[in-house]
């Protein structure tokens, strides 16, 4: 312990003999750092928290979900530092007194790009930092220029998230009109060649669908006429059997199916009529108008032949005429089914014939029919899109689909961020004396010395007789005593420094504030 005691007392003693080197030394790694340490500007920051409330009942009910309003606002949030909107700052800020060329705007956005932050706190928590350390302004003008940056961060955000949805939105319509004006003319030119095409080929069939369709329908309905008329002439015939041994007055004789040939003719001429109605013929066609006139006259020749076939004083025979009656009507039923299935053939065949005079009209009418299905579809889809996102557009301008809150306005900053000045001043100053005291023992390692006579003899192996103390004078007491407050002068001056430096710092951060 005592050996540990006293290496302790030879390195002090070391150290004080060699203090005018680690005061030197101090003092010049003190002034090269604290220069140093005042050249760094500082850097005032400022910070605000904007609250984005977005409204959840009428955009869900359009399609506008929850996801796609926090995705919009997350990409002008990645967006808000972009070249454009700190373009924007520089030149609406105080830093608009900095620059004079555009290469100074593009410096300063470059610098802007590091100095501002925007972070998502929360869902809808937005915090916005903007620090300004620009070497051309006072530390007051940049501690108000980083309010500044954060307000005008604040307005591009509200800005671009207002107005940015709804040019988006206006340039998204003009662009589906356009596409829709473009569907409308293709879907246009494609029923064009369709009505063409069933003019030419389908016009002749009823139905819808392609040609085999169509010929499937007409051949089932060919089918069924035939099976009708079948059916219509067996009744014909039973009705026929039934006249011949009815009398056409009650006692008189009975009257033939053959016999009557006015009746037999206004039954033909009404089996006509019912054909012609049956092909879509109206009143007013020339052929059923001259049916007609022939129908008036053929009733009153049938009319006076029945008179004339009663006999006098003969009264009509009821059934007989409930038999004509259904025999005019089944005959009608006869000639219309006969017209239909001859119109129906003539079709066929005529369809048929251009068919094989036209192998390709079945792989055109397919072509025309899958153009104007797709074309259709994309004119649908197209003007559905365009007024949903037109009902998007007036419920984002006319309702307030998205609120902003400024939960904190910007801050004025009062004491820069960076540097620590105070911190810095101090760590030079132990950096200072700690070198001095390195400096000091460095130089008492190199030279050989011997502190104590133990030391010498160890190192030179003889036995030492004694020591002889140093006797100074009073003149040397005297200069000793001055080099000594000399000494605690030097360092004191660091001290003294070292407490104006940070008196300094003070003051100017007071009329900072």
């Amino acid at each position: 312990m005592n050996g540990l005691y006293d290496e302790i007392r030879i390195v002090l003693h070391g150290l004080w003999q060699r203090r005018w080197l680690a005061l030197a030394v101090a003092w010049a790694i003190c002034l090269v750092g604290w220069l140093v340490v005042s050249l760094i500007p500082n850097s005032y920051e400022s910070r605000a928290r904007i609250f984005v409330q977005m409204q959840s009942i009428l955009p869900d009910k359009i399609g506008i979900t929850p996801v796609e309003r926090q995705r919009e606002i997350d990409r002008v949030r990645q967006t808000l530092t972009s070249a454009v909107n700190l373009e924007k700052i520089v030149r609406g800020t105080d830093l608009r007194q900095t620059v004079a060329s555009e290469r100074d705007v593009a410096d300063r956005v470059v610098a802007l790009q590091e100095a501002i932050k925007v972070t998502a706190q929360q869902d809808n928590l937005f915090e916005i930092s903007a620090t300004a350390s620009f070497s051309g302004l006072s530390d007051a003008e940049n501690a108000k220029l980083a309010r500044d940056i954060a307000q005008k961060l604040i307005d591009i955000f509200v800005a671009e998230n207002m107005a940015g949805g709804r040019e988006e939105t206006q340039q998204t319509l003009r662009f589906l009109d356009t596409q829709l004006a473009e569907r409308e003319q293709q879907l246009q030119d494609a029923e064009q060649k369709r009505m063409a095409f069933d003019q030419q080929y389908m016009g002749l069939l009823p139905g819808v669908g392609s040609l085999g369709e169509r010929m499937q329908a007409a051949r089932a309905e060919l089918s069924q006429i035939d099976s009708d008329l079948v059916a219509s002439q067996s009744s014909l015939s039973a009705i026929n059997g039934q006249m011949a041994g009815t009398a056409g007055a009650t006692g008189g004789t009975p009257v033939s199916a053959g016999a009557g040939p006015a009746a037999l003719r206004l039954a033909e001429i009404e089996g006509q009529i019912a054909g012609a109605r049956a092909r879509g013929w109206t009143e007013a066609h020339p052929d059923v108008v001259a049916l007609n006139r022939q129908l008036a006259a053929a009733r009153a020749a049938a009319s006076g032949e029945r008179r004339i076939g009663g006999g006098a004083g003969a009264a009509a025979n009821p059934l007989y005429v409930s038999l004509r009656a259904m025999q005019a009507e089944k005959q009608a039923t006869v000639a219309a089914l006969s017209a239909r299935k001859n119109q129906l053939q003539r079709d066929m065949n005529l369809l048929m014939a251009k068919q094989s005079a036209d192998p390709g009209a079945v792989s055109e009418q397919g072509r025309i029919g899958r153009d104007y299905d797709v074309l259709k579809q994309q004119y649908d889809k197209l003007l559905e899109d365009r007024e949903q996102i037109r009902l998007r557009n007036e419920v984002e301008s006319q309702t307030e689909s998205i609120v902003f809150k400024l939960i904190d306005p910007p801050t004025s900053p009062r004491v820069p961020v960076s540097p620590n000045r105070p911190l810095l001043l101090a760590l030079v100053l132990v950096a200072g004396v700690g070198a001095g005291i390195a400096a000091a023992f460095a130089k008492g390692q190199l030279q050989t010395t011997y502190a104590t006579a133990e030391r010498l003899a160890k190192a030179s192996g003889l036995h030492v007789i004694g020591t002889i103390s140093e006797v100074l004078t009073a003149p040397e007491r005297e200069a000793r005593r001055k080099k000594l407050a000399w000494f605690a002068g030097g360092a004191g001056g660091v001290a003294a420094m070292f407490v104006l430096l940070l008196l300094v710092e003070f003051i100017q951060r007071g009329m900072v504030a």
